[in-house]
Order: structure tokens, then sequence, then C-alpha cells
């Protein structure tokens, strides 16, 4: 069932965030906004393939029960019994798995009172019993650490959690816990760190790209992290590692100086194979100076172009970055 056929489900929320806003004394006028101010009931649900979420055909009926019984009766909303407020995380969970991230979202979100800001991450792997077991124990592993927002799903066959940091809910203790929910001889993908909900729409996108590029990684590691396999994630059409190797790596090396030599040294010395005295020659520099050079390059960026992986990295992002400033 595709979420096209739940007439402005989201709406229903803003709906709602406004009724409760205007009980509140906060005004009515502002929950139908999204963050740059356009009118989010206006907004229409993405078309097939920018977004659009579908509902699966057991959990459909409930859902829209659900949502239909707040909006006839706001004053529900803050009192929704633990199943209720479960068919709302799934979701939040399944907008933001399939990158809607607009200011409905964020009225759905506000109902389960999460926070307006918030830092999160995302974890993914195959379940490693069932997906029920495995949301169980991904959500217990978050309280027990001190975490209270969690929003479990599933995509493509795999089980994802999205959490927001909070007390000791770390990426890499998180990632700790809840490695029992996996299966055991199966990998294990820890996305990045972001921001807000286009950020918690990008951490899923990330770690669900990670999983479509792993036939390139021999053996990964457990977990491995979306943010080591950006080049991978560019190759399959990811436009966010794409971005993010542009930005940060391709654009730390050019810096604002046209006379830095980083770039450059560093473009020399991967197509020199790494070796120092060959690009010191080429380039009429001391080795010291090129040694030098590839250092600062590695602290600015993160990527040590001394070490084959992090090369890989450095010349998948050059390339990048000369063909968009071709553009």
């Amino acid at each position: 069932m595709s979420m096209r056929d739940v007439p402005d489900f989201l709406d229903l929320i803003v709906g709602m965030k406004r009724s409760m806003a205007a009980k509140a004394g906060d005004g009515a006028g502002a929950a139908g906004s999204g963050d740059d101010g356009s009118n989010t009931d206006a907004m229409p649900l993405r078309s097939a393939g920018e977004g659009e979420v579908h509902l699966r055909d057991d959990d459909a009926n409930k859902r829209i029960k659900v949502l239909a019984d707040v909006q006839d009766n706001p004053s529900h909303a803050p009192h929704l019994d633990f199943s209720s407020k479960a068919t709302l995380r799934s979701i939040a969970f399944e907008c933001l798995a399939g990158g809607l991230c607009d200011g409905r979202v964020h009225a759905l979100l506000h109902v389960l009172d999460w926070p307006d800001e918030f830092s999160c991450f995302s974890i993914g792997g195959t379940a490693a019993i069932d997906f029920a077991t495995s949301r169980s124990i991904i959500e217990a592993k978050v309280r027990d650490l001190g975490g209270g927002h969690c929003l479990v799903g599933r995509a493509h066959g795999l089980t994802l959690a999205l959490i927001v940091m909070q007390s000791a809910v770390t990426p890499e203790v998180t990632c700790t816990a809840v490695m029992e929910a996996f299966k055991s001889d199966e990998p294990v993908c820890l996305g990045p760190t972001r921001r807000d909900l286009a950020g918690a729409a990008h951490s899923l996108s990330a770690t669900l790209a990670s999983f479509e590029a792993l036939p390139a990684i021999g053996a990964p590691s457990r977990p491995m992290r979306a943010d080591d396999m950006l080049p991978e994630r560019a190759l399959i059409g990811d436009e966010d590692a794409a971005d993010e190797l542009y930005e940060h790596v391709y654009r730390s090396l050019l810096t604002n100086n046209d006379n830095d030599p980083t770039l450059q040294t560093v473009s020399a010395f991967l197509d020199n194979g790494g070796a120092l005295d060959v690009t010191a020659k080429e380039l009429n520099v001391h080795p010291n100076t090129v040694r030098y050079r590839i250092k600062r390059a590695a602290e600015s960026t993160g990527w040590d172009a001394g070490d084959p992986r992090d090369a890989f990295v450095l010349r998948t992002a050059i390339v990048i970055g000369r063909i968009r400033d071709r553009r």
C-alpha cells in the first residue's frame, strides 16, 4: 500500500500539532509552517522514486486508524497508548528512511516528544532472530544507556535504528551494546552522526547505501562505518557521499589560497604511487617538503595519502572535485 493512498496523512499530524499549540496558548499559525516559513499543509507527498513511503499491508489499517483518531480528537495526542505511539514511531521511521524530512515529519516527531534540535546516528544490520526481537533489544539497550528517543524500522531486508545522542548514548558505545540484536556472521553498519531532521534522513540513507556498496569491500570491519565507505557509496550514485568527498576532502586540499601547493602535491604523490623521491623531483622540492605537505593534508582531511585505503579516498575526492569544478 502506497503512502499516497492515505490522503494527506502527514498533514493530519500538522493539524493536530496546530490544535495542541493553540490549546497551549502558543498560537495556531506557526505549526503549519516549515523551517523555511512555507505552508506545510500545501506540501504534496513525494512522488515515487523521490522519497515515497510505503506502508506494509498488515500495518496500514492500524496506522490509518491511529492517525484518523488523532485528527478527529486532537486532545488524544498527549495520551496515546503504547501501541498507538509505536505506530506513530513506525510511520516516522518510514518517512525518514524514505527521505521525507519536512515540517510535517517535524510535527509527527513533536507528537512523540522529540526535541526540536538533536544529534543522531543510525545503526543497521540483519536481525539476529526476527525484527520484533531486535527492536526490543535495541530499544532496551538505548534506555539502559540513558537514552529516550529511538526509531527502529525495516528497509531492504535490514533492521535499522535511528538513535538520538543523549547521556551515554554515543555511536560507539551504543553500537557495541546493541550488537546482539544483529546476526553475528553478517555486517553491521554504523551511520554518520548528523543533526536534526535532514541529518536523520541522511544518516539512514548513508547506512543503506553502505550495504548496497558492500560487494566492493572484501572483508568489512564489524561494525563498518558509513563514513569509511565514501568512495564506494559515491561510485554507486550516493550524492551525499559525493558531496562529502567534494566539500570536506577535495576543498580542504584546494584551500582558499591559489598558491597553496597541497592539492598539487597530494595529486602528484598519488600519481607516482606514493614514491616520495619521485614526487619531490617532479615538483622540484626536497622530499622532506613533500612529506610535510602530505602530513598537513592528512591533518586537514583526515585521510593519509601514504595509506593505500586513504589514498583511494583522496583520489576519488580529487576526481569528483575536478569534474565538478569544470562544470
